[in-house]
């Protein structure tokens, strides 16, 4: 995530309008939905006597107003991103895809498989939520909480390779890879076995799968991870989990989450973002892994 993170001007204008956009249209939706606040302590005691009130003029009487603000965590991002040098390595439709799901399913749990300059936005897009991030580099997760101490991350080991994609696209099609269950107990080879308890105890309703890096052979890839968001979210009690996968134009990317996450369940693409809606599997173990 880290390698694709410039910033330019023109890129920056665009994002920071539409990402304004996004957070102007989050507050008017709770400012109409949320409910007046209690009235003021003036208020109470003009209303504490029926005699007083009935003798005040009738034009004394106000009507109940609210008044919403933008929560400290929506403001800080906007403060920190119209006042940094960097920007999303995501184009604004790839994010517009991730972003139109979350204005519908937030606040929710969404897991995010890397930490990057985006990490800031996709938490404040989930405000009220808990958006996780696993990241590889240790150091890095160091380097950005020094900056952002609000942001969970937590470090993440593989041990995998791209170089060994072809013979782990193999051993997903045998029967301890496609059986759905609890994945501390799975003997896949795909299964990411080093992941934080927070992975399992929280049942997620979206993954973001834009991490580890994949761009050169000896480089971790992201099979498992892929493979993993796709077992978690059949795993889940019920209902559904959206998941993304960025940079699909690379081979792993494109043909591990074809296979795993399935054409079936691939809702939209745009860019390099691939979306996918995976429903539970543990209410109807008899569903096949991929839809016919």
């Amino acid at each position: 995530m880290r390698s694709k993170i410039h910033g330019t001007l023109n890129p920056k204008l665009f994002f920071l309008g539409f990402f304004l956009l996004f957070i102007l249209y989050f507050v008017l939706r709770s400012n109409l939905s949320s409910s007046p606040y209690p009235p003021t302590t003036s208020s109470l005691q003009f209303n504490s006597s029926e005699e007083t009130q009935a003798s005040l003029p009738s034009t004394t009487t106000r009507p109940t107003q609210s008044c919403t603000k933008i929560p400290p965590s929506l403001a800080n991002t906007i403060i920190h991103y119209a006042t940094s040098n960097t920007t999303p390595q995501q184009t604004i439709k790839e994010i517009s895809i991730t972003a139109q799901v979350l204005e519908r399913r937030s606040p929710c749990n969404f897991l995010v498989f890397g930490l990057g300059r985006d990490s800031l936005m996709w938490t404040a897009l989930n405000h009220g939520g808990r958006t996780v991030f696993l990241e590889e580099d240790r150091q890095w997760i160091e380097t950005v909480q020094q900056e952002l101490p609000t942001l969970e991350a937590y470090h993440v080991r593989y041990d995998t390779k791209v170089s060994q994609a072809e013979e782990l696209l193999e051993l997903g099609q045998l029967p301890e890879c496609t059986t759905v269950g609890d994945m501390r107990l799975s003997k896949c080879r795909l299964a990411l076995k080093g992941l934080p308890e927070v992975f399992f105890e929280v049942e997620w309703d979206l993954i973001m799968v834009d991490a580890p890096t994949g761009y050169f052979p000896g480089a971790p890839g992201r099979m498992g991870a892929i493979y993993t968001a796709g077992m978690a979210a059949r795993w889940r009690k019920e209902g559904e989990t959206d998941v993304f996968v960025h940079d699909v134009n690379r081979l792993v990317e494109d043909r591990f989450s074809k296979k795993f996450l399935c054409e079936g369940y691939m809702r939209q693409e745009k860019g390099f973002l691939r979306h996918f809606t995976i429903p539970s599997h543990r209410s109807g173990m008899a569903m096949p892994f991929c839809p016919n």
